[in-house]
């Protein structure tokens, strides 16, 4: 299947970003991948990524973090490709600390990356979906968009707030041929979980290996980590015309955690 959509996957060097990436990639996808490392070190995977269909990829550097940078990343990708069909704000950040000592810098970065930014793509790529009658907005949010977790304020407030943008955007577009929806994983076995697995020990005082089953996976009844390849899948799937009428939706892959 040769597709002409052209998608843009923030935060898609690794993790859940990458598989979405790749799958895309797979689909024949024009893709615009996204993170703030230097572009050279990202070469071989753009290459990588290159050779698995019959579409782009190129790689475009931003700092979400950054206000300016964030607002230019979408007018960059629609400028190199014309237009921008496919929208996944995937970017995040973590920080695990109690409150009273969480610093300022660590809530307003997460905020910046996880919630402002996807409010400045979408604003930028909507116009052109709905000109063109078609478009798909998928934020990945998080289990803890629908649940809280002491010591995470930061994200799980943007978590839920994006949930919040989500059904909002969806509600706008929804006669304009645009579906807007959120997936909620589970914990996915990725770089930002690893770190939070040596956060969370730090702050238990335990083993890494007695917080990935005392912790991490405590609220995940399968009590297994969500593989990438499964949003990934998600992700396609609502970009397909069989998802034209999921919109305004969280959906969960996180082993049965929300269903308690």
């Amino acid at each position: 299947m040769v597709s002409e959509r052209v998608a843009l996957v923030t935060g898609s060097t690794s993790g859940i970003g990458l598989a979405i990436a790749h799958k895309f990639a797979q689909l024949n996808y024009s893709v615009a991948l996204n993170s703030f490392e230097p572009a050279d070190s990202v070469a071989g995977l753009v290459a990588e990524l290159n050779a698995l269909g019959s579409g782009e990829v190129i790689y475009f550097q931003a700092d979400l973090a950054d206000a300016a940078a964030s607002r230019a990343l979408t007018e960059e990708v629609i400028g190199h490709f014309g237009r921008l069909d496919v929208l996944v704000n995937n970017a995040g950040v973590q920080k695990v600390a109690p409150i009273e000592k969480f610093e300022d810098g660590d809530w307003h970065r997460i905020v910046a990356v996880s919630l402002d930014s996807a409010f400045h793509s979408i604003r930028t790529a909507l116009p052109g979906m709905a000109d063109r009658g078609w478009g798909r907005i998928i934020n990945i949010a998080s289990a803890h968009g629908l649940r809280a977790s002491p010591f995470k304020s930061a994200y799980v407030a943007t978590k839920h707030a994006v949930v919040g943008l989500t059904k909002t955007v969806a509600l706008e577009a929804a006669e304009k041929g645009i579906t807007v929806n959120a997936i909620c994983p589970g914990y996915v076995w990725t770089p930002l979980v690893a770190r939070q697995v040596a956060d969370q020990a730090r702050v238990h005082g335990l083993s890494e290996e007695e917080v990935i089953r005392q912790v991490i996976l405590a609220p995940q009844p399968t009590k297994q980590f969500v593989q990438p390849e499964e949003i990934a899948e998600m992700a396609a799937y609502l970009c397909s015309d069989w998802a034209r009428s999921i919109t305004g939706s969280t959906i969960s892959i996180d082993g049965g955690w929300t269903a308690k």
